[in-house]
């Protein structure tokens, strides 16, 4: 079962490492976290900010995700962006999901990022009814009444 997306895999081209560093540590404020040793041999670089974990991989024929990209929830969006733009970082606002605030950026090799923060209530999009979708799973009671795996009668038994 699912528990929890451990990271994000961004791509970088050779050489970038230093570039990657200053933004996602001095203008994201991330810190960065070390590679295994059979995997630093490899180039690149990780980074957290919370349970938040990005990683950079360096891909030979490097191509930026201009579509693909992380959407990154924040605190105190307005005052992020300001962050991104006295970085010299562009701030692209959209207003096309509900709920939110959010805007999109890229890194300094042009990776597409996105950064959100919901507004209002802890469910942005609503509950599971105001959507008009019965809950994905079931109820927790439902689901706390379902026989375990193994445990049903199989058939021909």
């Amino acid at each position: 079962m699912l528990a929890a997306v451990d990271h994000v895999q961004l791509a970088a081209p050779p050489g970038s490492e230093d570039r990657l560093r200053v933004y996602y540590v001095e203008v994201l404020g991330m810190t960065e976290i070390p590679k295994p040793p059979v995997l630093a041999a490899r180039g690149g670089c990780w980074f957290r900010a919370g349970a938040v974990q990005l990683h950079l991989g360096i891909e030979k024929d490097f191509r930026p995700a201009k579509k693909a990209h992380p959407g990154l929830r924040v605190t105190g969006i307005e005052e992020f962006a300001a962050r991104l733009r006295a970085h010299e970082a562009e701030a692209t606002w959209d207003d096309n999901l509900p709920g939110h605030r959010r805007f999109y950026s890229e890194d300094p090799v042009g990776n597409r990022l996105e950064f959100l923060e919901p507004l209002g209530s802890a469910e942005p999009f609503g509950s599971w009814e105001q959507l008009g979708s019965p809950e994905p799973f079931g109820s927790v009671e439902q689901l706390g009444s379902m026989e375990q795996p193994g445990s049903m009668e199989q058939p021909g038994s």
